[in-house]
């Protein structure tokens, strides 16, 4: 069955030598949008082979990562490491075909290879000493050969790329590559290829730093007569200064973004719309970004990871997050917040919201609603609260103390008929007012303010500042 008439299935294979990182989050993102556009399925493997690098905690850490941002895989969890007699059927198969030879160069000859290639200026390719070895040649004892690919030396190797375009390579720059090491555990690009044709895969999404690894791939898919998928190699991730994105440009692994603050749903959307858009859409749903989604559609240029243009994202959905959910969110996040209980937080939520564009955001926009007696004033606050200021407070509490109609409207009206009694601007009030309840100047409404913290303790705060 040609790749045309299968289904599309596309595949997340992660090595667990670190966490996450937020450009193998994107690529998990592209790999399950164009499967889902396609009515396919995307599959999970852990690229575990490498036992001296592997972490395990890393591999929780990529699951559970996957899970926050809603990227659900198909099937059961495939792992590289279980699959080793496999790899090595393959490739001794590939030695009875003459596709595939065993090398005898011990570590100290490849050395002094090297160190040739290296006196020449020219980069290291294996010469093929062992290539075309006669059958009756007698191997040094107590030497167990690797074996290595018979490469093509002639021609080129090339593919149509959906995102890059026509990528050619020409052979003789290609060496014999290792395929099995001398205990005959597989070499990454082997078992790569062995996985992806036996699970089925038709179409490889990765990371552009993959691209000559796919010219040495597809030497192996033909020695072993098989097709190989359609690759599509996106560009990579750079900061804002246009280098590599990397630690010295912020937070780079999945688990940072979420103790940071940010939203799953915001973060999906904007790890999607990096090398790809949809017009001059910004946000979208998920529902919308598989319908619209191909990975033709990607740039090659590199995208750019614009911390600030991600949080005005995440404050965009904290403005229309579900308000069960992010009361959960502030709740488990904020701890500050969670003293003041879920009820109240649930009411002053709507006077927070619009001043947190990060989860951690709130405990700074709420620090009023938890401050304890007395307050403690920033510098602005202070200015506020000079003798003028306090004496302004101290004919406004009265007035407050004596108040029925302790509500919005009628402490708007209150505090207008006090500023017009005394002669005063609304600001003149109302600065001195935001700092005694709030120990800053900036803060929410101060109606609403005082409507949140309530008669009693709006009276006591201002006492605290006038006695």
């Amino acid at each position: 069955m040609s790749l045309s008439s299968k289904p599309v299935v596309t595949r997340f294979a992660p090595s667990p030598t670190g966490y996450l990182h937020i450009g193998g989050a994107r690529t998990a993102i592209f790999n399950w949008l164009y499967a889902k556009h396609c009515g396919g399925k995307m599959l999970l493997r852990i690229e575990d082979t490498d036992a001296d690098r592997h972490n395990e905690g890393a591999v929780e850490a990529i699951i559970q990562g996957m899970k926050w941002l809603g990227l659900n895989h198909d099937s059961e969890i495939t792992r590289q490491s279980a699959r080793g007699d496999r790899h090595q059927e393959v490739g001794l198969d590939l030695v009875e075909k003459g596709k595939a030879y065993k090398c005898y160069c011990s570590k100290e000859k490849l050395d002094e290879l090297r160190a040739e290639f290296q006196k020449a200026k020219k980069p290291f390719r294996y010469p093929g000493i062992c290539r075309d070895l006669p059958k009756d040649y007698v191997h040094p004892d107590g030497v167990a050969p690797v074996i290595r690919l018979r490469s093509e030396a002639t021609g080129d190797t090339q593919w149509d790329d959906l995102v890059q375009g026509n990528v050619c390579h020409q052979n003789e720059t290609l060496d014999d590559l290792i395929i099995l090491r001398s205990n005959l555990k597989p070499i990454y690009l082997l078992a790569v290829v062995v996985d992806d044709h036996d699970m089925d895969v038709t179409h490889v999404i990765r990371g552009s730093d993959h691209i000559t690894n796919t010219a040495r791939q597809l030497q192996i898919y033909r020695a072993c007569g098989w097709e190989p998928p359609v690759f599509s190699h996106i560009p990579l991730i750079h900061g804002t200064d246009g280098k590599k994105l990397s630690k010295r440009h912020g937070a780079t692994g999945l688990e940072e973004f979420e103790s940071l603050g940010y939203l799953p749903e915001a973060l999906f959307n904007y790890l999607a719309r990096m090398s790809w858009s949809h017009g001059d859409d910004e946000i979208m749903t998920k529902e919308q970004m598989i319908e619209w989604f191909d990975i033709a559609d990607c740039t090659k240029h590199a995208a750019t990871m614009d911390f600030k243009n991600l949080e005005a994202m995440n404050g965009t959905y904290i403005r229309d997050y579900p308000t069960n959910d992010l009361v959960k969110i502030i709740l488990k996040n904020c701890p500050e917040l969670a003293t003041i209980g879920e009820d109240r937080l649930r009411e002053a939520l709507p006077l927070l919201v619009p001043r947190a564009k990060t989860i951690p955001q709130f405990t700074t926009a709420g620090s009023f609603l938890y401050a304890t007696r007395p307050l403690s004033f920033d510098k602005k606050a202070e200015k506020q609260l000079n003798d003028k200021g306090k004496d302004i407070l101290r004919d406004l509490v009265a007035e407050i103390e004596g108040t029925s109609d302790y509500s919005e409207a009628g402490l708007e009206t209150l505090i207008k008929a006090q500023a017009e009694a005394k002669e005063l601007k609304l600001g003149n009030i109302a600065q001195p007012l935001r700092a005694a309840l709030t120990g800053t100047t900036a803060s929410p409404g101060i109606y609403e303010v005082m409507m949140i913290l309530g008669k009693d303790e709006v009276v006591g705060r201002i006492r605290d500042v006038t006695n």
